[in-house]
């Protein structure tokens, strides 16, 4: 039974929302974060490169699934509901780590074992292809005048919490397991820790209300949901450029970070650790902080500022990691990669909720976002990986960066948002003084 909106908080309604965002992104880092250890379990080779790239490419395909599943569930959220959408990719996203987590290895099932990781990461795909857009619609949608930036930007902010969380758990298992015991078994604990906190997760989900904007809505069917969204084909493809930028460098500086300090810096695998910790940490506090500022500025000077920012020092930055590798330089790398990307994703998320209509929001956003994170992300360690072994420069990670960031700032710049929403914004800023 629905709880009646007067009764619930605003803080308790954000939590209910974002708590599948942070499941998507803690079993997100999970499989990033180890992927040497699966590599060795599930994809085992005479090549350690090939045995590695091939689960950085299993990783990838997960991305492949987003786009089906953003048309799929950004249908069922437009037609069906926000809260509905919200309840069915949490569903989904459970299903995915538990199958990954309880897998026996390639020793004892042979081909099955990939396969069934693969299935996985499928499942996982899918369903997070409408996950984000789902929270970031809803959040949007209930945020009272002058705040919407703020609302949505717990949605970005609490998937730090899934990396944090990660994170330190690797921290404790490094301490308390051997190599030899990671690679066996102890990179599972770490999904079945995810795989406990499901029921919980599911429970609090379940008594979401509805979003006020949804209900008003005229109810659509199919087809004509996607006329509209096919009528609207040009906001929808500025929107999956402007996101670009998001999953390259959200991939680089957390799931990419233990990979690439191990294999490319010589560095030790805690020190990774410890770097995607204080990445995390630092998101979390600072993406809340920017988005205060996006609602009192405006998000174009925001994205274009930040975009702008990255694009010139992404690459430099690198070269100078790669001069000196060092757990001292690869953190303030990192960190300065962190307070630039809180800029940036303080305002993208709400400003792509901002130029989607309402009535294809869920599929416009779901779509936009699935198809800029496949293209442009997805595959980023794996790219990177191949990259440097094939031109012998560890810092081309930095030039792939600067160039999304290029490309989200002309996005930013070219990237409109309509009329009503600047003056409801306006409005609100002016009732507010």
């Amino acid at each position: 039974m629905d709880i009646p909106a007067r009764t619930e908080s605003p803080a308790r309604t954000i939590l209910r929302v974002v708590s599948g965002n942070f499941l998507e992104m803690y079993d997100f880092m999970v499989y990033g974060l180890y992927a040497t250890s699966i590599a060795k379990a599930m994809f085992p080779s005479d090549d350690p490169l090939v045995s590695l790239l091939l689960s950085l490419a299993t990783f990838g395909m997960g991305f492949l699934m987003r786009p089906l599943g953003a048309i799929v569930l950004g249908a069922y959220i437009d037609r069906c509901g926000r809260r509905a959408g919200l309840i069915v990719t949490l569903t989904l996203m459970s299903i995915g780590i538990t199958l990954i987590a309880v897998t026996p290895t390639y020793a004892a099932i042979g081909l099955a074992a990939p396969v069934l990781v693969l299935i996985g990461r499928l499942l996982q795909g899918f369903s997070a292809g409408a996950e984000s857009a789902g929270a970031s619609i809803y959040l949007a949608e209930i945020a009272p005048p002058g705040r919407r930036g703020f609302y949505v930007s717990w949605q970005s902010a609490t998937q730090q919490l899934g990396v944090l969380m990660a994170a330190v758990l690797g921290v404790g298992l490094r301490f308390a397991l051997t190599p030899e015991q990671m690679d066996s078994w102890g990179w599972r604990v770490p999904m079945l820790v995810g795989c406990s906190i499901i029921p919980v997760l599911v429970w609090i989900r379940r008594s979401i209300v509805e979003s006020h904007v949804f209900t008003a809505q005229k109810r659509q069917t199919t087809s004509e949901l996607f006329l509209s969204l096919a009528r609207c084909w040009r906001t929808v493809l500025w929107a999956t450029l402007l996101i670009s930028l998001t999953p390259v460098m959200f991939i680089l500086i957390t799931v990419y970070t233990p990979t690439y300090g191990l294999h490319e810096l010589g560095l030790r695998p805690i020190d990774t650790f410890w770097v995607t910790t204080c990445v995390a940490s630092t998101t979390f506090i600072m993406i809340p902080l920017m988005a205060i500022v996006s609602d009192k500025v405006g998000r174009k000077p925001m994205l274009a500022g930040s975009a702008l920012a990255i694009a010139v020092v992404a690459y430099p930055a690198m070269q100078w990691l790669v001069a000196a590798p060092s757990f001292g330089a690869l953190m303030i790398v990192e960190v300065g990669f962190a307070l630039l990307y809180s800029g940036w994703q303080a305002s993208l998320v709400v400003a792509v909720t901002e130029i989607i209509p309402d009535n294809i929001r869920g599929t416009g956003f779901s779509l936009a976002y699935s198809l800029s994170v496949a293209i442009f992300g997805g595959f980023t360690p794996f790219m990177c990986t191949a990259m440097i072994h094939v031109t012998g420069n560890k810092a081309v990670p930095g030039a792939w960066l600067a160039v999304a960031a290029m490309l989200a700032f002309i996005a930013s710049l070219g990237a409109t948002r309509p009329q009503r929403v600047a003056d409801d914004e306006r409005a609100s800023a002016e009732a507010l003084t």
